[in-house]
């Protein structure tokens, strides 16, 4: 792995961890990481963007990607684990028997939250373009490439708006766990005094 997360176990929550890839694209990893400081969104399936992007699923419990290059495997619970986790692995499509090298992975254990897998999930079978250089390495030759219609302000404008809208959630989250920690002054109450 060349990138993990990982987050401590807290009072009622279990620690969980992450690890992904050399070539993840930065767009599939940035989603999570996103996600770790937005809102939790209310999804309870993971699995509602592969099944609704059309992917093939398997009597395993896995998912194929329409060009059989990516493969998502939802790991079962066992005496071991009491909530599934998640396999991602990304490999040349030589053969439809037998896989070619692998070009990236992924592995978010069973304790990654459901909000986070899902954001995962969702950025990896999004089919928006990504941004590449020409001949950045991080492309896989069978990609279709294409000239893209942006400029590069436009791309540099669009990352600078994706920060300042994570800037403000961060900072929002920030704002309610002090609110939240800090317990209310105490008060008192003052006795009129007499008049004579």
């Amino acid at each position: 792995a060349w990138w993990r997360l990982r987050a401590a176990s807290a009072d009622n929550e279990h620690g969980w961890y992450a690890e992904f890839g050399e070539l993840v694209p930065a767009e599939v990893l940035s989603r999570l990481t996103d996600a770790l400081i937005a809102p939790a969104s209310p999804q309870s399936d993971p699995w509602q963007p592969v099944t609704s992007a059309g992917w093939r699923p398997d009597e395993a419990g896995a998912a194929h990607s329409p060009d059989a290059m990516c493969h998502i495997e939802r790991r079962p619970t066992s005496e071991f684990h009491e909530r599934p986790s998640w396999h991602i692995e990304v490999r040349d499509a030589h053969d439809t028997q037998y896989p070619g090298p692998r070009i990236w992975h992924a592995y978010l254990d069973e304790h990654v939250p459901d909000h986070l897998a899902g954001a995962f999930l969702s950025a990896l079978t999004d089919q928006s373009p990504l941004q590449r250089g020409m001949f950045d390495r991080t492309a896989h030759y069978s990609a279709v490439k294409e000239p893209s219609p942006l400029r590069p302000q436009q791309v540099v404008d669009a990352h600078i708006a994706r920060v300042k809208v994570l800037r403000a959630q961060a900072r929002a989250v920030r704002r309610q766990q002090t609110a939240a920690a800090k317990p209310p002054a105490p008060t008192t109450a003052v006795q009129p005094t007499a008049r004579r």
